[in-house]
């Protein structure tokens, strides 16, 4: 334990770069309140997705790299903005009609467009907290409308009316004319309609709640106490990191200056804006911002179709402040690099592990079962298989290949398989298209025929490939990239592919021969 707490401290690993800021923030002690606060927010507004998942993995990711630095417990908040007014209908909800009688109503007050929760909210909540359930996050769900109603924002709302021209001071430089004039931290629910109101709010008594502000032509005064306001956006987030002590709250690159002000007004109110950093957005495969309105971009139900959550883990891990590509072409590869950086952990120095991203996925614990293939490998099988390939068939396949060879030996490589079999058949097997060789590629293809037929049926794939490149090499072709790349188009469809003799090893000597015979015909 002392090894890996020294080798800790040391790591350039983003999660421990980020636990030793928040490690010299606490100072080495726990915080008053007894423990380290790390937040992710969430507006349930929508059904949770890819990002919400990022951004609770990245932040457990550094909660366990605390851990490993520090015995001071730590707690994760997941909240919900379920008090927010209703800005729009989402489009992949029933009863679109019923809801847009609601626009701008706390979403707890809205009825719940499925019929099965007590409201909207309740049921966008409840399916956040079955996604976090699904992948094992530790965390302890918060309601801001519950915070609100029962008066536990009380005392940082009575801060906000006794500072309320500080927090202004900070605020209405950053907004447009028409903005400013309009502008209130705080935004009363209406006694009438039951609506969160964008209206000027004057503040008549600090200590009891009390402001004023005109509802549909009338003045109202009201307390703000109790549920009956909440705050802007940028205030709430603030008076929430006061009120809660949070110390620890990463962001994407997009609320970067929701970020700067918001810290200025948690000093305002009397705090200290938590550690964090802001992380890069996804980018869809034309390098556009992913954005659910439009549905460009990858979904996690998509993602979890034909890769499993671990490489999505892989993937969110590497490069966090880098704009990455989500799409479909990338799950492939995430799939393989995850296994190689697994197959790799095992003999690394401890200093290397820290670095390793599967030790950051699994939290030290890193699972041993090998994978006696790649995903990509599985995939060019499946490609010459065809897109009505069955699971038997594959691990009839793999006997060729793999020394004891069946789903209970390899329950991780089952999986896969079924996952390359769902790709192949949804994105891989529509694009292929086998090519007739030409020029050098006639004769070439024709010796590895004769080559193959020359060796037993269980060649080694490192015998094979020698072959593939003995015959490269004195084919006549400019260079050995040409000669893959003919293999790959003439007898897989695919500009890309495998090692071959992998690949070779893997299909059969003889099923080889008959695609090379099914080229040349």
């Amino acid at each position: 334990m002392n090894d890996l707490r020294a080798a800790a401290m040391q790591s350039k690993a983003w999660p421990y770069e980020e636990a030793r800021k928040l490690l010299k923030r606490v100072e080495k002690e726990a915080p008053a309140k007894g423990y380290v606060l790390f937040e992710t927010g969430y507006g349930p507004s929508g059904l949770p997705h890819i990002g919400t998942f990022n951004e609770v993995l990245r932040t457990t990711m550094v909660r366990n790299a605390f851990h490993a630095l520090s015995d001071i417990p730590t707690k994760l908040i997941a909240f919900s903005d379920d008090m927010d007014g209703l800005r729009k209908v989402p489009d992949n909800v029933p009863n679109q009609e019923m809801l847009r009688e609601y626009l701008g109503k706390p979403l707890t007050r809205i009825p719940d467009p499925f019929g099965e929760y007590e409201s909207f909210a309740h049921h966008n909540n409840a399916m956040l907290r079955r996604f976090l359930d699904r992948f094992g996050f530790e965390y302890e769900f918060a309601s801001s409308t519950e915070y609100y109603t029962s008066g536990r924002f009380d005392s940082v709302l009575r801060t906000v009316l006794e500072r309320y021209q500080a927090i202004l001071d900070v605020m209405l430089p950053t907004l447009r004319a028409e903005r400013r004039a309009t502008y209130s931290p705080v935004l009363p629910v209406s006694p009438r309609s039951g609506v969160v109101l964008q209206v000027p709010v004057e503040v008549l008594d600090p200590a009891q709640g009390l402001v004023r502000f005109e509802d549909e032509g009338q003045t109202v005064e009201q307390s703000v106490f109790g549920g009956q306001a909440k705050l802007q956006w940028k205030v709430d987030w603030a008076a929430r990191w006061v009120a809660l002590d949070v110390d620890y709250e990463m962001s994407g690159k997009d609320l970067i200056d929701s970020t700067i002000q918001s810290g200025k007004i948690a000093r305002v109110l009397g705090g200290r804006p938590p550690e964090g950093f802001n992380y890069e957005m996804f980018l869809d495969e034309k390098g556009e911002k992913i954005s659910k309105s439009k549905g460009n971009g990858l979904s996690l139900e998509q993602w979890l179709t034909y890769g499993p959550e671990e490489s999505l883990a892989f993937f969110a891990y590497r490069e966090p402040k880098k704009a990455k590509q989500l799409h479909m072409g990338v799950i492939p590869r995430a799939v393989d690099d995850y296994f190689q950086f697994r197959g790799n952990y095992p003999t690394q120095p401890v200093e290397q592990q820290l670095g390793n991203p599967v030790h950051h996925i699994h939290d030290g614990n890193v699972p041993a079962e090998p994978l006696p293939v790649t995903f990509g490998l599985l995939l060019n099988l499946v490609g010459v298989m065809g897109a009505d390939a069955t699971k038997e068939q594959v691990w009839g396949y793999l006997g060729n290949y793999v020394a004891d060879a069946s789903p209970e030996r390899y329950p991780e490589l089952s999986k896969l398989i079924g996952r390359a079999l769902a790709y192949n058949r949804d994105f891989v097997a529509p694009t292929l298209k086998r090519r007739k060789p030409e020029g050098v590629e006639v004769p070439a293809l024709e010796r590895l025929d004769r080559e193959l037929a020359a060796l037993p049926t269980d060649a080694r794939a490192e015998d094979i490939q020698n072959i593939v490149y003995a015959i490269g090499n004195e084919g006549g072709f400019e260079n050995l990239r040409d000669w893959f790349k003919a293999l790959y188009e003439t007898l897989l469809g695919s500009s890309q592919g495998p090692r071959m003799g992998s690949f070779i090893a893997l299909y059969g000597i003889e099923n080889t021969r008959k695609l090379i015979a099914e080229a040349l015909a």
